[in-house]
This record gives C-alpha cells, structure tokens and sequence, in this order.
C-alpha cells in the first residue's frame, strides 16, 4: 500500500524502500518548475490509484513488487481464475510469467518509458491482449518502475472484426468494379451490334465501287497488254506501213485515249474507297476495344468525336444535317474509349429522336481560365417531358421499344463523365429538341 508520508513507499513484503519526494523543493522531473504539494497528497495519490479501473504495479530493478492497486489484484483472477488467492504475489512474474517483456524493463531505464501490446494464454486457454506501460519513476530514468496495464482484448477482437471487414469489402469492391467493367463493355458491344447493319452499309459501299473499279481495271489492263503486244509486233516488221495502221486500228477500237485518262482517277477512287473502310474498321477496333488497364492520356477530343461520328453515320446521314461549331481545345487527360462511348449514345440518341429530317448540332469549347473544355450535341428532335428528363440516367430506363434499347447507355455515360471528374446536364423541351451538356477538366485532380 502508499505510504501517506511522501517521502516512502511501503512494499508489499512490509519493508520500505526510499523514494525522492516531490516536494516544493524538489521539483519534478521534466517539470521544468517547482510546484508545492498538499500535505496529504501521497494519501490523495494513493486512495486514487486505489479506485483506479486500471491495474497499477509499482516494482524495483528486480520486478519484486512494491505496491500493486485493487485493480492489479482482481487482474490475477483475469490471467489466472483457477488460481486460489494468497499472499505470494511477490515477484511481477507472480501475474504471469511473461506479463513483462524482456526488452520494457531496460528500454523504460534508457528511455523512461516503454509502451506495448502483450498476448498472453491465461489458464483457461483465453487469449487476452493487454496494452501495457511501464516507466521509470525514480530520478535519471533508475527504478522503481510503475506498470499500468488496460485489457484490450474486445478492442483488438473488434480492430480484427473490422480489417475482416474491411478485406471483404475491398474484394466486394474488387468484384463489382470487374462487373462495372463488363457491364461497359457489354453496353459497348451492344450499341455496336445495333449499329452494325449500318456499319455494315457503310463498308459496303465503298467495298462495291472498289470492286467495280478492280473488274474495269482488268478491261483496262488486258487492253493495253493488246496494245502493246501490238507494237511488239509493229517493231519486228518496221518496213510494213500497213502494219502501223492495224495498231491505230487497235487503239481507237479499244480507246486507248480514254483509258489512259480514266485509268489515274479510276485507282484513285479505289485507294479513297479503301481507304474509307481502313478508317471505318480502326475506328470499331479503337471503339470496342476493352477499357480494362486502357491509360489515361492526354487526347485530342476532336479526333474522337469524328472517329464516333464515323461509325454512325449511316444512322444520321439519311435523316441529319451534322452541323460542327468547333473551339480551340487543348489536349485533355481522359481515357479516349470511353468518351467516345459517351459521344456515340448521345448521338445515336440525338438521330433516333428526329423522325423525318433535322439538324444535328456538335459544338465544343474551353472555359475562361482553360481548366475545363465542353462538348454540347443538340438535336431539334421530339424532345422530352419532365417525367422523361428526371429519369433519363436511371440504370435500365428507356422509352424505346423492347429489343432497341438496353436502357443503359446514358446510365453508362454519366458514370463515364463522373469517373472523369466531369459533369453532364441536359435540357429539353417537347417538340423542339435535346441538348446534352458536358463539362470536363483538361487535368484530372492528383
């Protein structure tokens, strides 16, 4: 128990051991002040350890024990119940035998004080962990050391309860983010196999004039091949006057003239036709191309807007005028896939709410202080009703008939622009028309 002289602790064996008072003349360590003390303050001291919830040993360099609280005693019956109470709780080793790690000790006498969490088995097998300080008390960091220990076992069984926890919901995340990915790209794949009968058009054209031009570049060829075979002929027989009038015979009958003349612009409009389903193909590839592990980079979206327009341009072209109002834009941090996703079901949207003949408006600029650019597509289409524009980026909403819509393009494309750290607004009136808006900064936030 505390002595309520000041200047004395009593042990637990009944013998004293001198302790340094902190008296008005002697001041605290790491005080840096002298302060007076009540005279009864060791009482004070020793009636409040004495209530204290905590466990509080004091003990010497050799762990006997000097003074243990109510609260240490009843620590016993935690770390041992079985244990039949006596008067040999001498030694801190008399709590259990590894209560006191073999470092604290020397690491509170250099350091003053040595903080730790210790796993111990009590005797009935339970695992408990105690949070467990213990500090020099005596001058120049030397015994005797108090001890306070706090059982922390809930509070532990409660951190591992939620890192559990908390892994299970990383692999959730994990596990939702890879079906977010799929759903993408499903979304994807789906607006280009409703858009296929017309890419399909689309190459077909230029593949049929190519085909066309090969079969009159086969006449053409075999022309020649006649012409020349007959100056060959007309070389062997240079003495035969009649012999040059059968090979000018021959190139008017076969229009040698015309053939050489057409021949040119005949292969040019075969590269352009070539050309246009090279650009037709790269442009699906670039566009159903998975996103997973796709870069942020910096893109020109001009260029995506186009390679969109490209690919649905059989859907527009029979019933729009596609009217461009392009700003200067600066090169944009983005994943350039995916905006163009965004750009192709806003526009397939725009084309399929014109039913006879409309305009199709594309306009971009850039902010005032060039953090931000804008994309707006418009249409002066059917328009929608405020019941229909409050729910126009809910998952699954559509008002197409069934089999024409999945209903997950816009849903789609507002989780695209928000992953961008953007944002998409639209505006629209019955019988006038549509006119999305997105907004976008040129750098993503770090």
């Amino acid at each position: 128990m505390l002595s309520t002289n000041s200047d004395m602790i009593k042990p637990k064996s009944g013998t004293s051991v001198g302790v340094p008072a902190h008296s008005s003349d002697a001041p605290r360590r790491g005080s840096g002040f002298a302060r007076p003390e009540h005279p009864q303050a060791a009482a004070f001291l020793h009636a409040f350890a004495e209530i204290s919830a905590i466990p509080i040993l004091i003990f010497d360099g050799t762990q006997r024990v000097l003074y243990s609280n109510r609260a240490a005693d009843a620590l016993v019956e935690l770390l041992d119940p079985l244990r039949v109470r006596s008067g040999d709780l001498v030694m801190v080793s008399d709590w259990h035998p590894e209560l006191l790690p073999a470092s604290a000790l020397a690491t509170a006498a250099s350091c003053g004080c040595w903080v730790g969490e210790v796993v111990l088995r009590s005797s009935s097998r339970q695992r408990l962990v105690l949070l467990v300080q213990v500090s020099a008390i005596g001058l120049d960091g030397l015994g005797p050391y108090g001890m306070q220990v706090r059982d922390i076992t809930e509070d532990y069984a409660r951190e591992s309860e939620l890192q559990a926890r908390n892994g299970e919901l990383e692999v959730a995340y994990a596990k939702l983010k890879g079906a977010q990915e799929q759903l993408v790209q499903s979304e994807k794949l789906a607006s280009i196999g409703q858009l296929s009968a017309g890419v399909a058009h689309e190459i077909n054209n230029p593949i049929g004039y190519v085909n066309s031009n090969l079969s009159t570049l086969q006449q053409y060829v075999s022309h020649l091949l006649t012409v020349i075979e007959a100056y060959s002929m007309a070389q062997e027989r240079i003495d035969s006057p009649g012999h040059f009038r059968e090979v000018n015979e021959i190139r008017r009958r076969l229009d040698i003239d015309f053939v050489a003349a057409d021949l040119p612009q005949l292969l040019t409009e075969s590269r352009e036709g070539i050309e246009r389903v090279c650009k037709i193909v790269q442009d699906l590839k670039d566009f159903s191309r998975s996103d997973r592990g796709e870069a942020w980079v910096k893109a020109d979206l001009h260029r995506g807007i186009e390679s969109t327009l490209n690919i649905v341009w059989n859907e527009l072209k029979y019933k729009a005028q596609i009217v461009r109002s392009f700003g200067d834009l600066p090169l944009i941090e983005c994943l350039p896939s995916e905006l163009n996703q965004v750009f192709m079901n806003i526009l397939v949207n725009a084309g399929q709410a014109i039913t006879d003949r409309g305009v199709v408006t594309v306009s971009t600029g850039c902010s005032s202080d060039g953090e931000k650019i804008w994309i707006a597509i418009g249409d002066d289409g059917v328009g929608m009703s405020e019941e229909v524009l409050s729910r126009i980026f809910d998952p699954f909403f559509t008002t197409k008939p069934v089999g024409t819509g999945t209903g997950l393009g816009l849903s789609i494309s507002y989780g695209i622009v928000a992953k961008h750290h953007g944002t998409i607004s639209v505006t629209s009136t019955p019988g006038q028309g549509t006119l999305f808006r997105i907004e976008l900064p040129v750098n993503q936030p770090r």
